[in-house]
């Protein structure tokens, strides 16, 4: 899953040293939930739902099996454990002007405030999600 964070061609971590390895495992089960997609037995992507903060901490997708339906189908799965668990929204940051922006919009996420220069919220209500 590190090799695919540190692949994607948007969202790039700036310091990829603040998510390790334990930040992976701990999200497994501590924090929240993990999803993988495979194709043909490789992992092509995969996504993070954190528990206490009701949102999405991961969602990335292999740059070369992009566009396959992966990240709507982990997303879902995501958003769906959240709602399960009581949430009344589910909230996630990405940056600006990128494909992933546009990704959530479509969606049915509605853009919120700036986190920072480069970051935008975005949430989506459990009485308005569609499964």
């Amino acid at each position: 899953m590190s090799n695919i964070r540190l692949s994607v061609r948007e969202n790039i971590l700036s310091n990829p040293a603040l998510v390790t390895y334990q930040m992976y495992e701990d999200y497994l089960g501590l924090l929240g939930r993990g999803w993988v997609c495979e194709l043909h037995g490789e992992i092509i992507g995969f996504s993070y739902a954190a528990m206490n903060a009701h949102s999405i901490w991961a969602l990335f997708i292999d740059p070369k099996h992009e566009g396959l339906g992966a990240g709507k189908g982990l997303l879902q799965l995501a958003c769906q454990y959240l709602f399960e668990e009581g949430a009344q929204t589910v909230q996630l940051s990405t940056n600006v002007a990128t494909r992933a922006e546009n990704f959530y919009l479509a969606q049915g996420w509605i853009r919120g405030d700036m986190k920072d220069g480069d970051e935008v919220y975005f949430q989506l209500d459990r009485a308005t999600w569609n499964l």
